[in-house]
């Protein structure tokens, strides 16, 4: 797995605008399977893919928290939202509330486990979104994860092949 995640960010980035040129020419015309073969491919991946065993997510980025999110750890955690918030937590560039570190404060880098997982964000439970409905309106997310996520990597490639980039193709007036 380490050396697959050394690996990852170039191969990420060398498929990067192949991948955003495919997932445009989809949107033009989405088909009506995309999410039941993005789900299908998901669930494939994650039959193979231990989450534990990488923890590259939790190592190098931060979720988003809402303020539902930061309530119910806070809760957990028995402690003040506001002192939680002031602990964990500072605004991003987009005005998100998102972790100060990286990695994570709640990782356990023994075995990449969460110590807060039962209530962990919403962002996190829903981590690399490939299941997601209307999953074509995530894509550029989704090519971001490819960079970070082995997982999110694997389904855009074999997603571009189990469905082709469909070309317009100009008919001859005869």
């Amino acid at each position: 797995m380490e050396k697959r995640l050394q690996q990852l960010p170039k191969l990420a980035e060398e498929s990067k605008k192949e991948s955003l040129k495919y997932f445009a020419n989809v949107k033009k015309r989405v088909p009506k399977n995309f999410d039941y073969v993005v789900h299908e491919l998901h669930d494939k991946e994650f039959e193979k893919t231990d989450c534990l065993e990488c923890g590259n997510c939790c190592k190098t980025t931060s979720p988003i928290f809402t303020d539902k999110d930061i309530e119910r750890i806070s809760k957990h955690l028995k402690m003040k939202v506001a002192d939680f918030q002031n602990t964990y937590l500072e605004r991003d560039e987009d005005d998100f509330m998102v972790l100060k570190t990286a990695p994570c404060s709640f990782l356990d880098e023994s075995d990449n486990s969460c110590f807060i997982y039962d209530v962990r964000p919403k962002a996190c439970a829903e981590y690399p979104h490939t299941n997601r409905k209307k999953f074509i309106n995530i894509s550029e997310l989704t090519v971001a994860n490819t960079a970070i996520c082995p997982a999110a990597y694997s389904i855009v490639e074999e997603l571009k092949k189990k469905i082709p980039m469909v070309s317009k193709v100009k008919k001859r007036r005869g």
